[in-house]
């Protein structure tokens, strides 16, 4: 029985009609919804350990209800956002199963590897926040004014900030594959990213004081020094590549 080489697979991938790659992503489309629906219904069901999970980072502070069903909606909140995180390396794996006849060889080599990457830093960024940043900017608040006000927090105020303080670290942690991927590409090599240093340094005291919900200087001074070292980091990767 005669088999199929890997160009005969790829041309008969490319021949697919028009209709024939709109089912296949409606398919994959279904298939990932399926699984976020899932996987929402269990974290709601889970909600009690991931409402005491989100509220470790904050001890000594009383969480209230300020409004009718605050609770309920920031509940439903935190089963979605909890279930779309689950779903991102499914999402994505179904996203590179659906465009990989359509690359190069060439092109697989650096796609394949820098999307696991991607997706491998971005949950270490929203751990670095919830371990790291997330204490160290909740610890400045609550001590501050300490002994004339007590820290009582409404939860959904308080599950907005950790939110944006999280995908804020993730998405900063996306660094250096931006930079493999313009280094990878040619336009822009690793000498002169080295050679922009000085106005790195400016831009990462800038970018930790925006993607830093909290004012305290000390917070941001340490997502500034997250984002130099993935960007040195970067420039070691090309390094390594000779680009």
């Amino acid at each position: 029985m005669k088999t199929m080489t890997e160009e005969e697979v790829s041309q008969n991938d490319s021949e697919m009609s028009i209709s024939e790659h709109l089912d296949e992503l409606r398919n994959r489309f279904l298939t990932v919804f399926s699984l976020f629906s899932v996987s929402s219904v269990i974290c709601f069901f889970m909600l009690r350990q991931l409402t005491i999970f989100l509220q470790q980072p904050a001890q000594g502070v009383k969480f209230l209800q300020l409004a009718p069903g605050e609770y309920f909606f920031v509940s439903i909140k935190i089963a979605l956002y909890s279930s779309f995180l689950l779903t991102i390396p499914f999402a994505i794996y179904q996203i590179l199963m659906f465009a990989l006849p359509g690359l190069t060889g060439q092109e697989k080599t650096v796609i394949i590897p820098t999307v696991g990457g991607s997706v491998l830093l971005f949950f270490i960024g929203i751990g670095f926040g919830y371990y790291i940043l997330a204490p160290a900017a909740l610890t400045f608040f609550i001590n501050y004014g300490a002994e004339i006000i007590e820290p009582i927090w409404s939860f959904e105020q308080y599950f907005d900030f950790i939110l944006l303080l999280l995908i804020s670290t993730g998405l900063a942690f996306q660094i250096p594959i931006l930079q493999v991927f313009l280094g990878f590409f040619n336009l822009i090599s690793s000498k002169q990213m080295l050679a922009a240093w000085k106005y790195v340094i400016v831009v990462s005291t800038i970018l930790g004081a925006i993607l830093t919900p909290s004012t305290d200087p000390f917070t941001q001074s340490l997502m500034a020094i997250a984002i130099l070292t993935l960007y040195f980091s970067g420039i070691s990767v090309l390094v390594i590549l000779k680009k």
